[in-house]
């Protein structure tokens, strides 16, 4: 009796340990997110709560020098980890622990930690770096852009790989601070608000600090590098407002830039009662050299502008459409690229509701004017499936913003201002999808929108408009007084990549 009952324990127990599953060894965080239209880049296996980017620079070579520190917090057990990055690395860190590091393709830094990362663990990467940013090359491009003064750091999809290491995808937000020492005379402006005025540090060198509170993407953290007229001021709630212009402007493009940037906090305030409270801790813009930047870039607090958007005088549109993505891009960021139109669509459509506030023509008369005038290969393009080659686009920004105006005219004004402040407020400091957005609107509104949806966001055709069978090219009504500002502003726009 004794020996059947040991044999049947020993059973039990053996049958107990098969049901226990081993422990999964560490494994490579993931080369890239998945991203469609974007695979590689991004990674795996962690998540940024902060960067600590302390830099120091020298104009006359664009020679870059700078110390990193990433915070993050583990995902999945690590055995190494990546880093999306082009300079020349020359130590890392992990844990306070030397770490080996590799390359892999052209922006890929592989971190091999002297132990593992268990899920859920904290991580401080320290990542030392020197190079020649304006050198690099990598998916064929070099988004540093040196200055006959200094440098810009401005770009999208990609840009941080030529200044600090990172998690280089807008799904991984975090807070950032920004420290660079330049020559004495030399002035730089990043994001967020400036927690105390340039400091001498050794001779002949002065260390300029920002400081973003808010969860911002990798992309929309700039430097701006370079001689600077910066003008400050205060709201009335206590904001910093931050503006810089390149002092190598001309006086005709100087004059029109201030009479447009300097509006920013008054666009600010009007686009709040609209979108509801403004996320952001500071807001400005920076106007660059003339000649070195082809686009403006919705960097967060603190929009960065070329100086072409001035080239024929003021132009309130641009600073319209690149503070609205404070609330529709920056905000509320997308999860994948694919999703872009839920940022450009939108600006978009706040440069028509402005149109409509100045009385330079309705948001309709701009609908009625493009619905008549966009040639056939214009409506081949899905705004929520562009393919990564048209992120930026025609039909991103144009048919975006006319999906949003037909949604406007079926669910009518109060729902959808209601589904515009709706949205911002689920998703405030977040990221999110069209499919969130369309849902959204059909529980505002109480209206089944699939039909709609579908024939603006998703079919590559023209689709029909009850009543504007008369709204041909041939026949096209008058173009709104607003649509050469921003139609001049959407061409600079999209040169972005």
């Amino acid at each position: 009796m004794r020996r059947l009952l040991v044999a049947t324990l020993a059973t039990a127990l053996t049958l107990a340990g098969s049901a226990i599953p081993a422990q999964a060894a560490p494994a490579p965080g993931g080369a890239g997110l998945g991203d469609e239209y974007f695979p590689d880049y991004g990674n795996g296996g962690y998540d940024v709560s902060h960067y600590d980017v302390r830099l120091r620079y020298y104009p006359d070579d664009d020679r870059l020098t700078g110390t990193t520190t990433i915070l993050a917090t583990a995902t999945q057990d690590l055995s190494s980890f990546h880093l999306d990055f082009v300079l020349d690395v020359a130590s890392v860190k992990v844990n306070n622990r030397p770490a080996a590091f590799s390359r892999e393709g052209d922006h890929e830094l592989v971190v091999t930690p002297s132990r593992a990362v268990t899920r859920g663990g904290a991580m401080t990467v320290v990542v030392q770096y020197s190079g020649v940013p304006s050198n690099k090359v990598a998916g064929g491009i070099t988004a540093w852009v040196r200055t006959p003064d200094g440098a810009l750091a401005v770009g999208q999809p990609e840009e941080a790989w030529w200044w600090f290491p990172s998690n280089d995808h807008p799904s991984d937000k975090a807070t950032f601070d920004v420290s660079v020492a330049v020559p004495d005379g030399v002035e730089v402006v990043s994001n967020g608000v400036m927690p105390r005025n340039p400091a001498r540090e050794i001779l002949g060198w002065t260390r300029w600090s920002w400081r973003s509170i808010h969860p911002q993407a990798t992309y929309l953290a700039f430097l701006a590098i370079g001689q600077y007229e910066i003008t400050r001021d205060t709201t009335a709630d206590g904001q910093q407002v931050i503006n810089a212009y390149s002092d190598l402007l001309t006086p005709a493009f100087e004059d029109a830039a201030k009479a447009s940037v300097e509006r920013t906090a008054e666009v600010v305030d009007w686009e709040s009662g609209l979108f509801g409270p403004y996320p952001f801790e500071a807001r400005g813009g920076v106007v660059a050299p003339p000649d070195t930047l082809t686009f403006a870039l919705e960097t967060q607090t603190r929009s960065v502008y070329s100086s072409g958007f001035f080239r024929s005088g003021s132009n309130t549109s641009v600073v319209v459409h690149e503070n609205a993505h404070q609330w529709f891009g920056d905000s509320v960021s997308v999860d994948r690229w694919k999703e872009i139109w839920l940022n450009e669509g939108f600006a978009t459509y706040a440069e028509w509701l402005w149109s409509e506030e100045q009385g330079e023509g309705t948001a309709q008369e701009l609908f009625d004017y493009l619905y008549a005038s966009k040639d056939a290969d214009f409506w081949t393009v899905a705004p929520a499936a562009p393919g990564a080659s048209e992120i930026f686009g025609d039909a991103v920004y144009d048919r975006g913003a006319m999906t949003l105006h037909q949604l406007r005219n079926t669910i009518g004004d109060q729902d959808f201002f209601e589904l515009l402040r709706t949205w911002v407020s689920e998703h405030r400091y977040g990221d999110a999808n069209t499919v969130e957005f369309t849902t959204l609107a059909e529980k505002i509104s109480g209206q089944q929108l699939d039909e709609l949806f579908d024939a603006w966001l998703y079919t590559p055709a023209k689709p029909a408009v009850p009543g504007a069978a008369a709204l041909t090219a041939a026949a096209a009504p008058k173009a709104p007084r607003s649509l050469a500002g921003i139609q001049q502003t959407h061409d600079l726009l999209r040169a972005r990549h």
